[in-house]
């Protein structure tokens, strides 16, 4: 080896150990805490393994799948979502270009007038008085043109895995907007899911009110009746007046909560606000799938809110290794070839071909501190990414465990609540006929109109949070809506 190849071999590898000296290391990825198994002392006997969860198995309702297909083809919010994972498939895509040598092909035209006391100016003028030139070698002193048609071509040399690294970051973040999108998604439905239930409950409640004030006028003109025999007071008639008012008043007031609630869909759907078209029956628990054996850690995994987190977290080692490898030298090389003349007339005679090859090895310096506070903000976002992905375990588990053990709990408070309405059912016929007999009076009779409605009220009340909460479980089960 040559003494100054040898020199130069040297001089690089000491810049080489000297900056892989000062460059720091990248915090390795954390693992998550271990889940434990669900504490649900309640569950029946399985009957299975828990495979999975289907939009169209578990929501049956035509009129509110075909609400979720409208949430698809126009929300904002779902739009705007697409657009996002179009943006970081685009970022993808460009990541994958920068491992490759870049290549521009042009032409360029300049001309330039030296001065005749610099170099390049004495230079032209003594060439011109050469016996080596041709006259078609000779150059224009006065104006020297310079005329180039060819290509141009540089390639980073990815030797410590900066652009790689990029790459797998885009990636991830790609993947985590993926699933960001199925999170929105499944937000969207649920919320769908809840306002049509919420739109059911209401009708309900509505029949309630007109059931029980239908009910009461049959009471009411029993004791008209009794007035007009002196067998009731005045008095009696204007308290069933005063609470059929009552009554008849929130009946007005649900009608008013069912045009907001329709209105409440019809935004989100992202059309003009219209009557939405819906069934009589609220979300029953799927039984089947509570009596499976979960895995938790696989249904936990499956969820795009804990995906999109661990994906993220990916990234943000990935975005780390690159901010490390920006410590190490950076190695180029590039290469041009085309046509070059100073005359327009021999530009494209083949004498005018010429040809460049570059090489660069450029050792960061003085800018090791800039790098070195990028490092720390791009560990620091891998620190904040874990804790997001731990986040979002803990509270994925938190929530499938809560939920499992309110259903079982609503099973039951249910069932009371039904009997409950049924021996009050049987209260109004035996009030109305002690009441006929003389022995009740009138205040008897209101108090047991009340405690039917309550109870009825009470017994709506339940069925629709166990909706809501069965509505919570498909999301908490991993919301497939593939």
């Amino acid at each position: 080896m040559k003494p100054n190849k040898l020199k130069f071999a040297v001089l690089s590898t000491a810049a080489l150990a000297l900056t892989s000296c000062a460059v720091p290391k990248v915090t390795a990825i954390k693992e998550v805490k271990e889940t434990p198994e669900l504490q649900n002392s309640e569950t029946i006997a399985t009957s299975g393994d828990f495979t999975g969860i289907d939009l169209k198995t578990y929501f049956t309702d035509q009129n509110l799948l075909k609400l979720f297909e409208q949430v698809k083809q126009a929300n904002p919010d779902f739009k705007i979502a697409q657009q996002r994972v179009e943006m970081a498939n685009s970022f993808l895509k460009r990541s994958k270009t920068e491992l490759l040598p870049s290549l521009d092909v042009g032409a360029t035209i300049s001309g330039d007038r030296y001065g005749k006391y610099t170099m390049e100016g004495v230079g032209n003028y003594d060439t011109n008085l050469s016996s080596n030139i041709t006259e078609q070698q000779k150059i224009n002193t006065d104006f020297t043109p310079n005329y180039w048609m060819g290509a141009r071509s540089s390639w980073e040399i990815d030797a410590w895995g900066k652009l790689k690294n990029k790459k797998l970051s885009a990636q991830n973040k790609f993947l985590a907007s993926e699933e960001g999108l199925k999170l929105i998604q499944i937000d969207l439905f649920t919320d769908i899911a809840n306002l049509y239930y919420d739109l059911i409950a209401l009708d309900k409640r509505l029949k309630i009110y007109q059931d029980n004030y239908n009910l009461q006028k049959k009471a009411f003109e029993i004791i008209k009746a009794q007035r007009e025999v002196g067998k009731a007071t005045e008095l009696a008639v204007q308290q069933f007046k005063a609470q059929n008012n009552n009554w008849l008043a929130e009946i007005e007031h649900i009608k008013l909560e069912i045009v907001t609630l329709q209105q409440a869909i019809a935004t989100i759907t992202g059309v003009y606000g219209n009557n939405i078209e819906r069934s009589s029956t609220l979300l029953p628990t799927n039984y089947e799938i509570l009596n499976k054996n979960i895995n938790v850690d696989a249904v936990i995994h499956s969820r795009p809110d804990v995906f999109s987190n661990y994906y993220s977290l990916q990234a943000s080692h990935a975005d780390a290794k690159a901010a490390r490898a920006s410590f190490y030298p950076r190695i180029d090389l590039g290469a041009t070839f085309g046509l070059n003349s100073f005359s327009a007339e021999t530009i494209f005679k083949p004498a005018s071909l010429a040809g460049q090859l570059l090489g660069g090895l450029m050792v960061p310096v003085f800018n090791k501190g800039q790098l070195k506070y990028e490092f720390n903000i791009a560990d620091s976002k891998q620190e904040i990414a874990f804790l997001n992905y731990q986040k979002s375990v803990t509270t994925a588990f938190n929530e499938l465990q809560s939920i499992l053990k309110q259903t079982k709990i609503f099973h039951r408070v249910l069932d009371l609540k039904e009997e409950e309405v049924r021996f009050l059912d049987k209260g109004i016929e035996v009030s109305n006929d002690l009441y006929i007999t003389g022995y009740a009076n009138y205040f008897e009779l209101i108090n047991a109109q009340k405690s039917k409605l309550q109870a009825e009220l009470d017994l709506l009340r339940f069925q629709h949070e166990n909706t809501r909460n069965n509505v919570l479980l498909f999301k908490a089960l991993g919301g497939n809506i593939d």
